[in-house]
Formats: structure tokens, C-alpha cells, sequence
């Protein structure tokens, strides 16, 4: 009998100031919440009650409503960097247990406890607040190597979501391509770029960034 996959923790961050980012404060510093919040498609910003996004031209919005990190991935990287990385340190406002969120599909949906339906949309791409935030020398070139990214949700069903609730995966669409092949297109490997052009499920201005960059390739 296969473990069954969990939220492990529901994380919402406040802003915080910052040197590393163009607004001069950041939601990246997530912590842990008790009891159910609310989660719903934002027109901008978060999707999830009390949560704040600062830098709104690049996170946030209804294909990056939800952002997801494995706790399996968040202990592999504590042992490596040999500090404690407790959930939300990433900046991911679900942190999943028995659930693979960076080999998850484009267009893969989640049914979290009774209600809640999110679909994955996308791999979350390292920036210089990520760096800043967890004061790592190279930690962006660090994270893309790695290629587990963890992903983003856009939000089919609003709902409640709290620590505790079972991830069910109702939908896996035929395509194949998952969240760490993408991230490994537009981050190291472009040869793998032609894969995501198809995929409907990308958010068009992935698709269209895709596009260009193997068009441009091909002139």
C-alpha cells in the first residue's frame, strides 16, 4: 500500500524589507499557520488568505496562486547545507509529504482534503531573493542544478487548506512533460525547449518565451 500523500504544513509570509528585490520588501520569509485557510484564484497576488506577494511582475497571478515544496526535497537539502530548513523557508506556501511536486505533470490536478482542486502550472525559476533570502553562495546556480524546483498551482476550486489534509491526484495528463523538465529547459538545458510547445497547460507566456528562444535558434 502506496504512503499517502499529506499537506505537511500551510505557510503565509508577511512583507519583510529586503536589499535582494526591485520593491525593497519580500513575502519569501513564509511560516507555518494553524486550522484551514482559505484558497482562491487571485486576479494578482496570492491565492491563499493572508499570504503577501510583493514583487507582483513576477509572482503571482492565477498560474502561480499556490506554490509547493516537497518536505523530502526541503531534508535532502538541510542535510546538504547542514542547517535546519523548516517548512516555508523556501517560500512555498504548502509544504507536501509522499508527494513527488517536481515530477509532477503540467496539468496534473490535485484534490487537497474535500474541496480544494489546484492544477500544476508551472516550476518555480530561482531569483536573487531566493539567494539573498537563504544567504548561500551560489545558490542559484546550486537549485538549478538540481532541477527540483517544486511547482506552482493555479486554482480550478476554491476551498480550505490545512496541515494534515490528504493530496489526492485525480487527473495526470497524456503529454508526460513534468514540472523539472521544464525547469531544466529554461534554466540549463534549451535543447529541451521544443518539448514545452505543445503543452497547453503552460502559462502562454511560458510557452511564448519557449517559443522565441527556439525560433531565435533556429534563425
Amino acid at each position: 500500500m502506496e504512503p499517502q500523500s499529506v499537506i505537511r504544513s500551510v505557510n503565509i509570509g508577511t512583507a519583510r524589507p529586503t536589499e535582494f528585490s526591485a520593491p525593497g520588501v519580500t513575502g519569501i520569509d513564509k511560516r507555518p499557520v494553524t486550522g484551514p485557510v482559505a484558497v482562491a484564484a487571485p486576479a494578482q497576488g496570492s491565492g491563499v488568505t493572508g499570504d503577501t506577494i510583493c514583487d507582483l511582475r513576477h509572482h503571482g497571478g492565477p498560474d502561480q496562486a499556490v506554490y509547493a515544496y516537497a518536505a523530502e526535497d526541503l531534508a535532502d537539502w538541510a542535510l546538504e547545507l547542514e542547517r535546519e530548513l523548516p517548512p516555508g523557508v523556501f517560500g512555498e506556501n504548502l509544504t507536501t509529504e509522499g508527494l513527488d511536486v517536481s515530477g509532477a505533470l503540467i496539468g496534473e490536478r490535485w484534490r487537497i482534503g474535500d474541496a480544494l482542486l489546484l492544477e500544476v502550472s508551472a516550476p518555480r525559476i530561482p531569483c536573487r531573493t531566493f539567494q539573498g533570502w537563504l544567504g548561500e553562495q551560489g545558490w542559484v546556480k546550486r537549485f538549478s542544478e538540481r532541477a527540483r524546483p517544486g511547482a506552482y498551482l493555479r486554482v480550478v476550486e476554491a476551498g480550505p487548506v490545512a496541515a494534515g489534509d490528504a493530496v489526492r491526484v485525480v487527473h495526470r495528463p497524456q503529454h508526460g512533460l513534468d514540472v523539472a523538465t521544464v525547469f531544466r529547459a529554461v534554466t540549463l538545458e534549451p535543447a529541451l525547449l521544443s518539448r514545452l510547445l505543445p503543452v497547453a497547460e503552460l502559462p502562454e507566456k511560458l510557452r511564448d518565451k519557449a517559443r522565441r528562444r527556439v525560433q531565435a535558434k533556429a534563425d
